[in-house]
């Protein structure tokens, strides 16, 4: 008893991160605008996690995260109309946007990689670079409320497992496996939600 105490005590910011992402992912299956707050929460906790873990990708990331997150908050207000009134729906990605977003993410890859590299002692150059990618992409496509972001999160989160349980972060990896199962319901019910539309 007295290791798991001493265990959260050195951990509480990295457990209270993974609970509040969670929730996160909870309201943003639900299309609940809270989703943009416990997100900012979390990722303004997680600067701190991946910091302390090297994974500087993933810290960077986060920063970006607490920008996306009022972006998001904002567009989702904001719905479709500008008046406050007729909630953003939720969209299919279109090619000309997919083609846009893979080349983007390869652009994203190759720069954060290099940047890795040359001027970190990142453990895991490739693997953050990837996952930072691609979480940049989906997060934006979330904002957006397209479909397909779940898709580029089941996959980002499936693969950051193994990332996190290399650097020994338990709760970030219980999260991520909880995030990739979320994920894959997500992109059920905002399937059906579509189709009823």
């Amino acid at each position: 008893m007295d290791q798991i105490i001493e265990w959260l005590s050195e951990n509480y910011i990295e457990v209270l991160g993974a609970i509040l992402g969670f929730l996160y992912i909870i309201f943003s299956i639900r299309q609940n605008i809270l989703t943009w707050l416990t997100g900012l929460i979390t990722s303004a906790l997680y600067i701190y996690v991946f910091f302390a873990s090297k994974f500087y990708a993933d810290m960077a990331l986060q920063v970006y995260y607490v920008i996306i997150s009022i972006y998001g908050w904002i567009h989702w207000v904001k719905g479709t109309s500008g008046d406050h009134k007729t909630s953003l729906p939720i969209t299919r990605l279109d090619m000309k946007t997919g083609i846009i977003l893979a080349i983007a993410s390869v652009a994203l890859y190759i720069s954060i990689f290099l940047i890795l590299k040359n001027f970190t002692d990142s453990p895991v150059p490739h693997g953050d670079a990837l996952a930072t990618a691609l979480s940049i992409i989906a997060t934006w496509m979330l904002a957006r409320k397209i479909v397909e972001h779940w898709l580029v999160w089941i996959f980002v989160d499936a693969f950051s497992i193994g990332l996190f349980i290399y650097k020994s972060l338990w709760p970030t990896t219980i999260l991520f496996f909880v995030y990739t199962v979320m994920a894959y319901i997500g992109y059920i019910k905002w399937k059906k939600e579509i189709q009823q539309d």
